[in-house]
């Protein structure tokens, strides 16, 4: 039988890891109890992995009708791909994205969404998607600065620019836990800033913003997570990569 692959990282936080295929797929996030109606999901995933993520939470006990919204750290492929399952399967569901991201969605521009013309290319030899496929309306475009409360927890919307336009973070102080999209991963990496909207002069501002966090639990959307300890080896990334983001 085949490994289920979500893991409770905290109270009210659900971990289900990405299952990489020819390309990375996200990680998601679930955000508050499990018997909650008003359930959080942070990132989706790429093209044709909404079934396994429902799946999922399905195995977990959690049904698309307690979710209320998805909340999208970028709109890079790998995370916003499978957005349009999810949508499918469950209509009521919220799309909440930095405003910056937002108005390519709306629009159905879906240059950031594939980064660069190479990517696109292979992608699209890969899967067939239509035109206008990423064209999405978006319920609360975000600004940075917001709380979202859910079951006593409060997660701090940071904005993060620089692996895109509209990078987000989310922080929950009291517990000492970043959800920090592809900002900044726990292998030492960073995300790329070499695709549209991409700016390393802002990554290396959103890299310093997040040095000076009170960090203890780092929860990228790729890759391995830390559930303890994490302060520090954040702290070693972001000073050797500054020097290389000029």
């Amino acid at each position: 039988m085949e490994r289920k692959l979500a893991d409770k990282v905290a109270d009210g936080i659900l971990w289900i890891a990405g299952r990489d295929k020819f390309m990375p797929d996200s990680h998601i996030y679930v955000l508050g109890e499990i018997g909650s109606s008003d359930l959080t999901i942070v990132d989706c995933g790429i093209v044709e992995m909404g079934e396994y993520k429902i799946s999922e939470l399905e195995g977990c006990g959690i049904s698309l009708d307690q979710v209320k919204r998805i909340v999208m750290t970028h709109t890079h492929l790998d995370h916003i791909g499978c957005l349009r399952e999810f949508l499918e399967k469950g209509p009521h569901l919220e799309v909440w994205v930095h405003e910056d991201e937002a108005r390519y969605l709306e629009r159905g521009d879906d240059r950031l969404v594939f980064g660069n013309k190479m990517f696109e290319s292979m992608i699209r030899s890969q899967y067939s998607i239509p035109e206008r496929f990423f064209e999405f309306k978006v319920d609360k475009k975000l600004k940075g600065g917001e709380i979202l409360e859910i079951d006593g927890n409060k997660f701090k919307i940071i904005h993060v620019p620089g692996h895109s336009v509209g990078s987000i973070g989310l922080y929950d102080e009291s517990r000492k836990i970043f959800l920090s999209g592809d900002t900044i991963y726990a292998d030492g990496a960073i995300g790329r800033y070499d695709l549209f909207s991409a700016d390393p002069e802002s990554l290396k501002k959103s890299l310093e913003l997040i040095a000076n966090l009170n960090i203890d639990i780092l929860l990228p959307c790729h890759n391995r997570i830390v559930k303890g300890g994490a302060n520090q080896m954040i702290k070693n990334t972001v000073q050797y990569w500054l020097p290389t983001l000029g």
